[in-house]
């Protein structure tokens, strides 16, 4: 139990703070919705109930995902959170079908609801609230890509660096984006039902936050299969391969892996060094490297060999390999 506690304390807090929010969200939706019938709320209630069910899903997954390698799971729970997320994106997907369904009866059979204070009372705050989430979610995007800025830049500049988002906050983020454009939608469809008489306005209000939905499970889901699968992080790569080639003691470098493991990265490095160093001094030049790669933001494992100089050039500045080719790893004599 105590190590369960300390993990969910080192679970990613956005997506705990949206569980939380979405979930008082979706109860103030329930009660307008089963009071007026609208059905623009409805779709609103769907998607915050979806959206608090998977948050806190992600959370636990982004918590257990730092569990420590054991000796029946030796390469960590890294994943963890990106099979979380694939569970999660189901219960979207089913919120998303039930929104566009409810939507299309309504535009075919529309209905007139009352309660249009209620409604707008209840949708305003949800936008607000969703709105401090969105903030939130995006400011911690730039955090985790080594921006320090305030003001509107969560909300405007997040945008290009959700590649550098661990994935649970990603997934916040889009869903509350997608919530506080939703709730934006359903508060317009309200206003254009009650004042022009236009009933069928909530119904493609439902749909279209339906289909907005289903976007962000495909694009979850994609991006979680990869990652689940283990992705190359380019970027880290061309990074970390310079980071190796900058040591005067590495003559070459055969091979550079990394690898995503939820939030974190594994780097495996197979570098060519003269033959004629002593196993002691090649042994300090791994320490060295070792603690530079650990040094950078992500890595948590690294793997580095050694094989002795060729000769042959095989890795290049401009663009450092992948795999380039088989090797038996080995140390000097």
């Amino acid at each position: 139990m105590k190590e369960i506690l300390t993990l969910l304390k080192e679970g990613n807090k956005p997506s705990l703070l949206a569980a939380i929010v979405n979930t008082v969200i979706a109860i103030m939706k329930a009660v307008a919705f089963f009071l007026t019938g609208n059905i623009a709320m409805f779709a609103e209630m769907l998607h915050s109930l979806g959206d608090a069910a998977n948050q806190f899903f992600v959370y636990i997954g982004s918590a257990l995902s730092k569990k420590a390698p054991t000796a029946k799971f030796p390469n960590g729970f890294g994943r963890v959170v990106n099979l979380v997320c694939l569970g999660a994106v189901i219960v979207v997907a089913i919120m998303s079908y039930e929104a566009v369904i409810g939507g299309w009866h309504h535009i075919l059979n529309p209905v007139e609801s009352s309660g249009l204070i209620l409604n707008l009372s209840v949708l305003g705050s949800a936008i607000v609230l969703e709105s401090f989430v969105l903030y939130k979610a995006g400011k911690e995007i730039l955090h985790d890509a080594g921006i320090q800025k305030g003001g509107l830049a969560p909300l405007t500049i997040s945008f290009k660096h959700l590649n550098r988002a661990k994935p649970a906050t990603k997934l916040v983020f889009m869903e509350d984006l997608v919530a506080t454009m939703g709730g934006v939608l359903a508060f317009v469809a309200v206003l254009f039902a009650h004042f022009f008489g236009i009933l069928i306005a909530e119904g493609i209000a439902s749909v279209l936050i339906g289909l907005m939905m289903f976007y962000v499970v495909g694009k979850v889901f994609l991006e979680n299969a990869r990652g689940a699968i283990g992705e190359t992080d380019e970027e880290m790569l061309t990074h970390i391969a310079h980071l190796v080639a900058e040591d005067p003691d590495v003559k070459d470098i055969q091979r550079v892996e990394v690898v995503k493991e939820g939030e974190f990265l594994h780097v495996e490095v197979v570098a060519e060094v003269d033959p004629s160093h002593t196993v002691a001094y090649v042994d300090d030049i791994r320490d060295r490297l070792l603690d530079l790669i650990l040094q950078q933001k992500g890595v948590r494992e690294v793997l580095i060999s050694f094989d002795e100089d060729d000769g042959v050039s095989t890795w290049k500045k401009e663009n450092p390999p992948k795999v380039v080719k088989q090797f038996s790893s080995k140390l000097p004599k």
